[in-house]
């Protein structure tokens, strides 16, 4: 699939089958992720890759819009720095973010960013000491249906 058409696709995926992701398929998203851009190639992120449902569930309670990921069949975790500690933290958490989402969609599975309002983690949730923010989880799972329903018309953006 071109970039393009990938892009068209796109759709946020929050209902999903109960078949695993291959671990072949993970690892191709995770260097996805591994490969975005960002602010003078600092990469301030780390993933967590998660399919252990006491995690997820716990993962769930930390957003306003995360009931879908004990549901999922992956989740990824994208640990930053502060955000507040650099502008670009978030933007580039989200370039990371945006290339997992177009990598799993070329491989079949749903994609859904996720955000986390309460950003306290769990202590069932792995983390790191130098990266203590958790605010975005990507979560993952094969799709119900193989086409998501097409979308209305963008509207104009561009004047």
């Amino acid at each position: 699939m071109n970039v393009l058409e990938a892009i068209r696709r796109k759709r946020t995926v929050r209902k999903y089958t109960d078949r695993p992701i291959p671990q072949a398929e993970v690892e191709q998203i995770l260097y996805a992720g591994r490969r975005a851009q960002s602010s003078k190639n600092t990469q301030p992120w780390h993933f967590i890759a998660i399919r252990n449902r006491d995690p997820l569930t716990a993962l769930s309670k930390l957003g306003d819009y995360a009931t879908h990921l004990p549901t999922a069949a992956l989740a990824v975790a994208i640990l930053t720095p502060d955000p507040a500690s650099h502008y670009a933290v978030m933007f580039d958490a989200g370039q990371a973010a945006a290339y997992m989402q177009l990598a799993a969609l070329d491989l079949g599975i749903g994609p859904g960013i996720t955000p986390l309002h309460r950003a306290a983690p769990s202590p069932q949730i792995p983390s790191y000491p130098d990266h203590p923010s958790l605010l975005m989880v990507l979560a993952l799972g094969i799709p119900p249906a193989p086409d998501a329903p097409s979308s209305p018309p963008p509207r104009p953006c561009v004047r």
